[in-house]
């Protein structure tokens, strides 16, 4: 799976973030401080992983700043994204689940590598939910305007 990559600042996770992903068989694609040509300030990479996605350049992202809180805000702008801000692998299972959720936002300072892990692993080992409650919460969310 292609996967964008965004965080404004190569602390924590960050970098962490791309190699778990390679190891998963992933094609991560890095924004913002990840890549020397970016602008690396949390707006402008989040803005840009997002719209890798709506876009169809990729599958998903991953976004991160410090509290992951405006990586996820800047994001959730960009039509068609739906970002959720994970603590937990739980959080990160229902987010795929109930949310469609197509970008993962992780905060750089609370998110250690083995809880990285265990995101990562709620996040991949789930998938949308068909049921036609959950579809229509999804479907609504992509009528807000």
């Amino acid at each position: 799976m292609r996967i964008a990559v965004a965080a404004d600042e190569l602390v924590g996770v960050a970098e962490t973030v791309v190699e778990e992903l390679r190891k998963r068989g992933h094609d991560p694609v890095v924004h913002g401080a990840l890549n020397p040509d970016d602008r690396a300030d949390w707006a402008w990479a989040s803005e840009k992983a997002a719209r890798a996605v709506a876009d169809g350049q990729a599958d998903q992202a991953v976004v991160c700043c410090w509290t992951g809180t405006g990586a996820s805000i800047a994001a959730n702008k960009v039509p068609g994204v739906r970002a959720a801000l994970c603590t937990d692998a739980e959080t990160a299972r229902g987010a795929r689940r109930w949310n469609d959720a197509n970008v993962l936002a992780l905060s750089l300072r609370l998110t250690s590598t083995p809880l990285l892990t265990e995101i990562l692993d709620g996040w991949f080992a789930s998938i949308p939910s068909d049921d036609p409650a959950d579809q229509a919460n999804i479907t609504h969310v992509n009528e807000i305007a």
